[in-house]
């Protein structure tokens, strides 16, 4: 085990165009051409294969051959996670259940699970666009990267463990938990790059600071995070804490996985999405009209190539804003995910979301990244109470002094008055996979 400064810690580097895929080095034009024959492919494929797809087309009058260019997209209805559910566990599948190579499913907290299934074809696509997109990161093949996802059912684990091994890299398959093993791991295999949620990587920081490490003076570079939507502020928490570079990977189950889109290391502007698998919308979340580029709303996402499971714009509630490539010119970004169209809270008429707290909460010195929001109706009207822990280091009146600003800031920000209740250091759950911001006290 060694220590690791600044001085010596070398920076993660952008690939050279020569190590791109072909795909990332299409023109517009190219990419469109591509994404009109996969589309057309994947309709006829679903219509054929799935019964659901089948009616849902038959009932809105559209014939695969109706796809001509790719604006007749919108032609096609909505893919909801109610349908999923209700063609559980495998009514959506479009092979032979003996094509299925692997299934995956969510948790099902809230009511049956969705399950999705993958061909080995699926799997290889799969793990080359998270290799694509670990190497948009700045990770190299040869590099150790600690895999902090969940393995099992959920898609973060096996779905980064598959892409790091396609790129060449030495894979730590940790899986998410035991918190105070993470860090040994950390501490004795000398890792490059972590994967994890980003609030899980914020809770290991913790870890190591209670034990006397500087999170800082370890091997990491990298954190490739993802699975939880997360500000701008919280990547600068984490680059300065554990003086690393963060990058954002996007992507869920009913679409792929981890792997839909990622940042680039040269850019770190927003998730450039892998548009030769993916075709991404944004529309208006009440009347399901689409959006030009630019505008904020619901991201809608098409698969391109996927043979067990392909899906047809299906509504995955995030909240984003399409732009224009950066670091890939010809494919498009994704704006920072602001919130999901399920997150949402509605106070007194005014509409916030649980990462525009987080975004003030960390401008804040005094107060530290854990916090929870409750909401509550205790007589007519709702109440938002924010209960959060104070930074370790801060005095009383400096704590006195952030709370009020917090209160003053989400009222010009935001436009609503919030209740703030500091709590004893470690008295608020912390993450080991995917962060529970909200409580909703109302029922």
């Amino acid at each position: 085990m060694s220590t690791v400064t600044s001085a010596t810690k070398e920076k993660l580097r952008a690939p050279a165009a020569d190590e791109l895929d072909a795909a990332e080095r299409m023109s517009r034009d190219e990419l469109e051409a591509l994404q009109l024959t996969r589309l057309q492919q994947t309709v006829h494929h679903a219509y054929d294969n799935v019964a659901h797809y089948r009616a849902k087309l038959d009932g809105a009058g559209v014939h695969p051959d109706d796809i001509r260019t790719l604006d007749d997209i919108d032609k096609i209805p909505f893919t909801t996670k109610d349908d999923l559910r209700q063609n559980y566990p495998f009514g959506m599948f479009a092979v032979a259940r003996q094509q299925i190579a692997r299934i995956h499913a969510s948790s099902g907290t809230t009511g049956r699970p969705t399950v999705v299934g993958y061909t080995m074809e699926d799997l290889a696509n799969w793990a080359g666009l998270v290799a694509r997109s670990l190497r948009a990161s700045g990770v190299r093949p040869g590099m150790r990267v600690h895999n902090a996802y969940g393995y099992g059912l959920f898609t973060g684990g096996l779905g980064a463990h598959a892409g790091i091994e396609a790129l060449g890299a030495t894979v730590i398959p940790m899986s998410g938990g035991q918190t105070v093993k993470q860090v040994q791991l950390i501490q004795d295999f000398e890792p490059d790059v972590i994967m994890s949620t980003p609030s899980y990587l914020l809770t290991i920081a913790d870890c190591m600071v209670d034990q006397g490490i500087d999170p800082r003076s370890t091997s990491l570079r990298g954190g490739v995070l993802g699975a939880e939507p997360w500000t701008n502020s919280m990547r600068l928490e984490i680059e300065q804490r554990l003086d690393i570079d963060a990058l954002d990977i996007y992507g869920l189950s009913e679409v792929m996985g981890p792997g839909v889109a990622n940042e680039c290391i040269e850019t770190k502007d927003g998730p450039h999405i892998w548009e030769d698998h993916f075709l991404p919308q944004i529309i208006d979340s009440a009347t399901g009209a689409s959006l030009a580029d630019g505008s904020e709303g619901e991201l809608v996402f098409t698969s391109l190539a996927k043979q067990a499971f392909p899906v047809l714009r299906y509504r995955t509630g995030d909240l984003s804003t399409l732009l224009p490539g950066s670091a890939r010119p010809s494919m498009r970004r994704m704006a920072k995910i602001t919130g999901r169209t399920d997150d949402m809270i509605i106070l007194r008429g005014v509409n916030l979301f649980p990462t525009q707290i987080e975004e003030i909460v960390l401008g804040i010195g005094a107060l530290s990244s854990h916090f929870v929001l409750e909401l509550a109706r205790p007589a007519r009207m709702d109440e938002l109470t924010i209960r959060i822990e104070a930074h370790p280091d801060a005095m009383a009146a400096e704590v006195d002094l952030g709370v009020a600003t917090l209160v003053e800031r989400i009222k010009i920000t935001i436009g609503s008055t919030v209740g703030v209740i500091v709590v004893e250091n470690g008295s608020l759950p912390r993450s080991e996979g995917k962060l529970k911001r909200l409580y909703d006290l109302r029922s």
